[in-house]
């Protein structure tokens, strides 16, 4: 009899643990997989073919010419469980190797690899590597309605590693962190700098706004300060959006830091979304790197300005996403390349890209 009991006592329990157990896997959330694959074909219309190193492009990915194109395919890990969290986001293709430009070549990179805890429900600590809050544009695609992107997005920064801690109140945000110099996943012995973001958000019931920082010494030779802003604006289904940023470059000469340097672009975002399946956003942007000695324009003397126009159609197809688009880019110096090989100051460019995102 109290081996009966005893065999009953042994099956209840290996019960009550089987069903807690249960229990507990099916209230877990499951991780959350997103991802997408974009593809696109430019052909610049001065048709540069005499020079083929030659692009007549100086802005990120879309540096091809002529060519179908296979840019990235990325894939997004994320899972939150109470107040822990973490993100894993890699990407293979062209557009991943130039994003992640300061690496060893190749193709294959971790976009973004982070843990957050959130010990309020308004204040997030995170540390890891994650895109940047400067700017407006982003490297996935279909966050933007321009295919290609803006020079002020291509000078960066693309990413930031390091801790943050994010905290809002009411209708304003705020982040500061401390981070490796700017798209370094690694940094021994460098110098940190620092980031910070003052946001608020529905303001007047339809604007936002983004003052965004970062600062620091790159390798003690070269102090770098950039302010960012940037707002927007929806109002039924028109949208406009605004960036401004410039930055500071103070080099040091024979151990001294001398007269500081810098380079500032503006760019102006119209968007009309007159049916759910199709919309259009017309991009007019200024950059002037005139007082710096970057090498924003590729083999031409340091310096200069220009400004390009950009109108993109967006068709909306359930998943995939078709962008048509017109580019015209001016620049103050012959910058750009004719069929002959003779300079030009100005060169247009049409292409078609295809994103499907799930």
């Amino acid at each position: 009899m109290l081996k009966k009991i005893f065999a009953c006592a042994i099956v209840l329990a290996f019960n009550l643990t089987t069903n807690a157990q249960d229990t507990t896997v099916s209230t877990a959330p499951k991780p959350t997989i997103s991802g997408y694959v974009d593809v696109y074909y430019r052909y610049n219309l001065s048709n540069p073919k005499r020079d083929k190193e030659t692009f007549n492009n100086y802005t990120s990915f879309t540096n091809s010419h002529n060519s179908f194109e296979f840019n990235m395919a990325s894939l997004k890990l994320e899972h939150s469980y109470k107040k822990v969290g973490m993100v894993a986001d890699i990407g293979f293709g062209k557009r991943a190797e130039e994003f992640s430009y300061v690496d060893d070549a190749t193709r294959f990179i971790i976009k973004q690899a982070y843990l957050t805890y959130s010990p309020l429900d308004n204040v997030t600590f995170t540390a890891g590597s994650w895109a940047t809050h400067v700017g407006y544009e982003l490297v996935d695609p279909y966050a933007n309605k321009n295919y290609s992107m803006s020079y002020m997005f291509s000078k960066g920064p693309f990413f930031h590693t390091g801790l943050k801690a994010e905290a809002s109140l009411g209708k304003s945000g705020f982040m500061v962190g401390v981070t490796n110099p700017t798209d370094l996943k690694s940094a021994s012995f460098a110098q940190k700098f620092l980031i910070a973001q003052y946001s608020i958000t529905n303001a007047n019931e339809n604007v936002s706004a983004y003052i965004n920082y970062q600062g620091g010494n790159f390798d003690h030779q070269t102090r770098m300060k950039q302010l960012d802003l940037t707002v927007t604006s929806t109002f039924g289904k028109y949208g406009i959006g605004y960036n401004g940023t410039i930055t500071s470059l103070t080099p040091k000469v024979d151990g001294k830091y001398i007269d500081p340097s810098a380079w500032w672009g503006s760019a102006l975002y119209l968007n009309a979304d007159p049916f759910s399946w199709l919309g259009f956003t017309l991009r007019g942007e200024y950059f002037n790197d005139d007082k710096t000695l970057t090498d924003v324009f590729s083999g031409v003397d340091p310096g200069g300005s220009v400004f390009a126009t950009t109108l993109s159609a967006n068709f909306k197809i359930d998943n995939l996403t078709i962008i048509p688009e017109l580019r015209f880019d001016k620049a103050n110096r012959e910058i750009f390349i004719k069929n002959s090989g003779l300079p030009i100051r100005n060169t247009s460019t049409a292409l078609i890209a295809a994103i499907y995102k799930f």
